[in-house]
């Protein structure tokens, strides 16, 4: 179960919009949806609650059937100063020793294997995932953490439905590392496209309702055509709609065809 500090020591380094979900520790059974605000990383409750004995989930005085309707929601409406943009990645791991397991649940691996953190159980035994999509316990000292720059180019299977669904009792932890999680976003980091030329058309493909109190986001409605001026390293594009300029999320909108610019200019 991942604290506050290390939610912080995840998320700080991150772009605003980047996000994660962890269980509660101060209230048992209720979650929190960790967001990067531009300089600060903040932490919003979500309630688990269950009028009529049917389970919702409530953050503020908004109620969602399940996470991912939460998560998809506040993809195109402001928390504070952000949408969410993308989950924060899974931590990798890299072994230093052979371990063949002991009980059912571990997750036997050899030296130099990569790992994939799916959550920090306690401070000796973490949950993994191996290459294979195997998960099990796994020692943490006998792992060391890798860098970004670090991890090689490996392909980890994962399952379609990455998202546990509640049961009852006690709800199944959503893991903070999820890529499940993100639903209709792509994977992707900010990286700039080449080879496009500016200004350049695109087009909505995701909708975003901005915060009425920041005039410099643009309103995007799926379908709306945007001349994109500048793309930023952060991920804010400049561009204008309709006439308006101001900034929007580079992962709501994409560019425009060769044949799909004819098609717009006949």
């Amino acid at each position: 179960m991942l604290s506050r500090e290390r939610t912080n020591q995840i998320l700080e380094p991150e772009q605003s919009g980047v996000f994660l979900v962890r269980e509660s520790r101060t209230q048992v059974g209720d979650f929190v949806l960790c967001v990067k605000e531009e300089l600060r990383v903040s932490h919003y409750i979500i309630n688990r609650i269950q009028p009529g004995g049917v389970t919702r989930f409530k953050i503020g005085d908004k109620e969602f059937a399940d996470i991912p309707s939460l998560l998809n929601f506040y993809k195109t409406h402001y928390l504070d100063t952000t949408t969410l943009i993308r989950p924060a990645p899974r931590a990798k791991l890299q072994c230093k020793y052979d371990f063949q397991g002991q009980d059912p649940e571990d997750l036997p691996f050899r030296r130099g294997d990569i790992l994939e953190v799916i959550s920090e159980d306690e401070e000796e035994w973490w949950t993994a995932r191996n290459v294979n999509g195997q998960m099990g316990q796994i020692p943490v000292r006998y792992t060391q953490p890798l860098e970004p720059n670090q991890i090689p180019a490996i392909n980890n299977p994962r399952p379609q439905d990455d998202i546990p669904q509640p049961q009852q009792g006690r709800p199944a932890p959503i893991n903070e590392y999820r890529t499940g999680l993100q639903l209709q976003q792509p994977t992707t980091t900010t990286t700039v496209p080449i080879q496009v030329q500016l200004p350049a058309k695109a087009i909505v493909v995701l909708q975003r309702i901005p915060s009425a109190y920041d005039r410099r986001q643009l309103q995007l409605k799926i379908g709306d055509i945007v001349t994109v001026s500048k793309m930023n390293l952060n991920g804010q594009w400049e561009g204008t709609i309709n006439g308006k300029e101001g900034i929007f999320p580079f992962t709501h909108v994409r560019f425009l065809t060769p044949e799909e610019l004819r098609n717009l200019n006949t």
